[in-house]
Order: structure tokens, then sequence, then C-alpha cells
């Protein structure tokens, strides 16, 4: 596989050669029309009028994935590529947009047994992934300039693919004072007390303030551990017949209620993370209504699994937790009606050791970079719940947006996805030091042939390319 990568403007002849340090050389002439939106180029074909016609229209869209065939060429040998070509013409292979991930946790600096940068950005790159943005739950917390640094310094080292970090809210995430987010301002994506919900809303209403001069985002785990009372899964069926503590849907909404006045009173742009109930679903349906500048994430496993579902293991503890089909229902309707505007993984490596203490002992959180796209493709396109291109609008296109980034289309970064044979999800093949996932063992279609970030090959699964 090689460096470097053709890439065809839609409306002609032209293209670009993008070289193994990321320039470009002009090899051609036509109209440069620029990027309108994902079905410009990466997604051809018009919605399908019923889902019985889902597979039929998803036919003539991988069809036409032939003429961008050539972006590949160059990464790989002429035997691999004839093998993605007859993919594409089977319907078997796609090429998509690199993802964007807008909710990750890299663990370093301070954690380094549970995750590395280098571990982090591989998963990321396996998964279809070009620039992810990292939560600041580190050690030291980045909270000012100095440990920022540390932060990015880790980046420059270790990094495969783009990572942005979030700057903190507040000093050490303790919610007292506010972190100096002035000097952080340049080099993050956002402002974020990630892994703690900040509580005093004075302490809000400043910071928010702050951003909104800063023009960055506050974005929010919303918490209240008062509610919470000490609860480690949904308070729903599972946890009253098997005896546990359970985290109630109010710990979570009422937060958000919150926030969303005060980013109505402040005027600031406003993020929620992972929301997980039918009533954040409804509260952030009526605050868009009103205008608030709100936009939130939900993630794979809020969508796919319900409480019902759960086992005694630690590799379903996560926070927030896993919901009643009831609230999974609500979070479906919030992306079809486009009340959800991102799904992130909150991918959350632990050691072995964390996650071997079942539900009330283990440590929250689970992998989620390796498996998002296969489980989502399987469980949401291939069901016809959603199609891909709204799919793709959700992992790819409006986290960039949002986070005033490039599209993935304008800085040539794809992928090449297998989407045609089905595999169980094995945990050890993961390139994340976490193994820790509720679908482990899950049969999906979809694995990452290739994946091109900034016109470099990041990922390439050769041994499946033979």
């Amino acid at each position: 596989m090689k460096d470097g990568i053709f890439f065809r403007q839609p409306d002609g002849p032209k293209l670009w050669k993008i070289k193994a340090d990321g320039g470009r050389r002009d090899v051609g002439s036509t109209n440069f029309r620029g990027s309108s939106y994902v079905k410009s180029r990466f997604f051809h074909g018009q919605k399908p009028k019923s889902i019985s016609e889902k597979g039929k229209q998803m036919s003539e869209v991988l069809k036409n994935r032939v003429r961008d065939i050539e972006r590949i060429r160059e990464f790989v040998s002429p035997d691999e590529f004839e093998k993605i070509e007859s993919g594409i013409a089977a319907g078997n292979i796609i090429t998509v947009p690199s993802f964007a991930d807008v909710h990750v946790h890299f663990r370093e600096p301070g954690f380094f047994y549970k995750e590395t940068m280098e571990t982090g950005t591989a998963a990321a790159a396996r998964g279809g992934y070009s620039v992810v943005m990292t939560m600041p739950n580190l050690s030291p917390v980045p909270d000012d300039r100095e440990h920022l640094k540390e932060e990015l310094d880790a980046i420059e080292r270790g990094a495969k693919i783009r990572v942005i970090p979030y700057g903190a809210i507040t000093v050490g995430e303790k919610g007292r004072e506010l972190a100096d987010l002035e000097a952080m301002a340049k080099d993050v994506c956002a402002f974020s007390d990630d892994g703690v919900g900040l509580n005093d809303a004075a302490l809000m209403t400043e910071a928010m303030e702050r951003a909104k001069k800063l023009g960055k985002l506050i974005v929010a785990h919303c918490e209240d551990l008062d509610l919470r009372a000490g609860g480690y899964i949904h308070a729903g069926e599972y946890a009253k017949e098997h005896g546990h503590k359970g985290i109630s849907s109010e710990s979570e909404w009422k937060p958000i209620e919150r926030d969303l006045k005060l980013a109505e009173k402040t005027n600031c742009d406003y993020h929620v993370c992972h929301i997980s109930t039918k009533e954040s679903v409804q509260l952030i349906r009526e605050a868009k209504k009103r205008g608030v500048k709100v936009t939130c994430e939900t993630a794979p496993h809020y969508l796919v699994l319900n409480d019902s579902m759960l086992e005694e293991d630690g590799r379903f503890k996560m926070n927030p937790p896993i919901r009643s089909e009831e609230d999974r229902l609500a979070l479906i309707e919030g992306l079809k009606d486009g009340t959800i505007d991102c799904i992130a993984t909150d991918h959350a490596p632990h050691s072995a050791e964390e996650k071997s203490k079942g539900l009330a002992g283990s440590a929250m959180g689970v992998v989620g970079l390796e498996t998002a796209f296969p489980v989502l493709y399987t469980e949401l396109v291939e069901k016809g719940v959603i199609d891909l291109e709204k799919l793709l609008q959700l992992m790819c296109v409006n986290p960039r947006r949002r986070f005033g980034l490039e599209d993935a289309e304008d800085i040539r970064d794809f992928a090449v996805w297998e989407i045609g044979k089905e595999y169980e999800i094995d945990p050890e093949e993961f390139q994340t030091k976490g193994r820790a996932t509720p679908f482990a063992g899950r049969k999906v279609k979809g694995r990452c042939l290739l994946n091109v970030a900034g016109g470099k090959l990041v990922w390439g699964d050769a041994e499946r390319l033979k």
C-alpha cells in the first residue's frame, strides 16, 4: 500500500494529486464547485420511497461508487485494487467519508495503562475515523496552558490521525472555579468537564458567557450526583429484579433542563453529551424550536441496546447507563427528526481488572471506536431504521460542522468498507487497549479495509485485501 491519492472533483475531469506530505498538485482542469453535502460525491442516488425499495436503491448507490475508484488506486497493489473494484460493482464494498467522533477518552497523559494516544488513534483509524476530540478527565487535567501542553505533546508524539483536545471548564474538573479558558482557546475544540456534571448554575452561566466571547462551545456531561444517589445501572426492571442500585433518568434530564435555560439566556453555543433518556430528547427538541443554540449526541449502545439485555458483566456498564426500550425508541425518533445531531462513541477504555468486577464493582465505560459503524450499519441501515445517508450525516457531516471543521471530502478523508460479509465482533482483534464492549460476539456487517486521512493511509487491512 502506498501514500498519495488521486481525488476527482464532482463537476468534471480535474484531478488533484495528493502527495504524502499533504500537498496537492493540479493535474487537470474543470470547474470547482466544492462541497455541498454528503450526496455531492460520497453518496449518490435518491432516498428510497419505502423500506422495501432500500435494497434496490442501495445497489444503484454502490454501483455509482465506481466513478470515484481512482482515488483508491495509489494506495493498493493492482490485485488489491481489482478486488475493491469488483466488490464495489457487486455492491459488497462502499466508500464513505471518514468519520468524526466528538467524544473519546484516550487517557494520556495520566492513565497510560488504560490507553495511549497511539493505541487510541490506531483504534480510531481502524474504525474509519479521521478526526477525534479527546475529553479532559486526565492527569493533569488540561485546565490551563501548561497542563494542556502535556496533552498536546502526547498528540504530537503518538497520534495517527487528527486529535483535537477539549479544555476543562473548571480547575481540575472540580466544579469550584473556572479554568483558564482564554489561555487554552486557540488549541481546543471546546470546553467540557466530561465525567462529572457542573452543578453550580452561577459558575455554568459564567462559563457560557466566557466561552461565547471566545467563540467556543460548552459541551456538558449532564448529571446530578445527588439524584444519581449511588446508582450504577438504569433504575429499571433489571435493577429491581437483580438487586442493583439504579440511576434515575431525572439525574440526566434535570441538569439538561437547567442548562438549556442558561444557554437561552446567554445565547451560548451549547452541546449535550451522550443523551440516553426520552425526557432529554424532548427537552432538546423543544429548545431547538425556541431557537436555543443547542446540539446533542448519543452513542451506539443507547441506540441498539436496552436494559433488558444487560448481563452481570462489566462490559455492560457505562455512564449514563443503557436505559429502557422506551428510551431507546425515543432516541431513534430523535435521530430521524433531527433532534439528535451526532453519534459519538464515548470510547472509554479501562484495564481488564477494572472491568472484571461485574455491574456493581466495575469502572464505568466501554470501548466503541472499532464497533460503531459495523453495529450501526447492521442494526439501523440494514434493518431500514435510517438510511446510509442519514448515518453519514450523524457520524461525519454534522460533527464536523458543529465543531467548525472542514468537511471530510474537502480534505480528502475517506474510508473503504466491506459490507457484504457477516462476522462476529472479537475484542481480541481491537487496536485499543480496552476490550470491554457490550457488542462482543455480536454478528455484524462492515469491516474497514482502508482509511485515508489528510491524504495519507492510516489504516489498511492487507489480510482481507488478498
